[in-house]
């Protein structure tokens, strides 16, 4: 396994990580912008990410990802583990079975959500809150990128244990001597 600087210049190289001025969806700046689908997209990175993200899904029974950014990732780390995982949509399907996740889920599985990047937290707790309502247990979250405006602390507030496998200062550090 790399180290965290190597891995941070190899997601820098493969576009994943950019230093400039940025509008988020949010309509914030931002001197740096995150796009970890550049990242999952390439095997060799992917397959980083899922072997960083593995022993923090120890002991769960399921992975969950949030379409689409974390998808590839929960597939990565399900076949690392062994762990079966979910597909948890942002919104309900409106035809057939009209749900808001696939993959099986049972009550009482407990389930590990991973995610791209987290920034205030919003959809990933929208989709906690889901699969609780499926009578899943969740307190576990494990992103690649907080980007440590409040995701942390809004997880936190909903009984959720949140690691990152990179944080906003992290990046920060490498655009400072980049």
């Amino acid at each position: 396994m790399v180290n965290d600087r190597d891995f941070l210049m190899r997601l820098q190289a493969c576009g994943a990580i950019k230093f400039g001025k940025f509008t988020l969806a949010s309509g914030k700046q931002s001197d740096y912008y995150v796009d970890v689908k550049k990242a999952a997209t390439r095997p060799d990175l992917l397959r980083e990410i899922a072997l960083r993200m593995a022993p923090h899904v120890k002991g769960y029974s399921r992975v969950a990802g949030v379409e689409l950014g974390a998808v590839p990732i929960a597939a990565a780390v399900a076949l690392e583990t062994g762990l079966p995982f979910l597909i948890v949509r942002k919104a309900a399907k409106e035809h057939g079975t009209k749900r808001t996740f696939e993959g099986e889920l049972w009550a009482g599985d407990r389930v590990v959500f991973v995610e791209d990047v987290v920034t205030t937290g919003g959809t990933l707790r929208k989709a906690i809150e889901g699969l609780r309502t499926e009578g899943a247990i969740v307190d576990r979250a494990v992103a690649v990128v907080d980007r440590e405006e409040g995701g942390a602390e809004a997880l936190a507030s909903a009984g959720v244990e949140f690691l990152a496998l990179l944080r906003a200062r992290d990046l920060r550090a490498v655009g400072q001597t980049a």
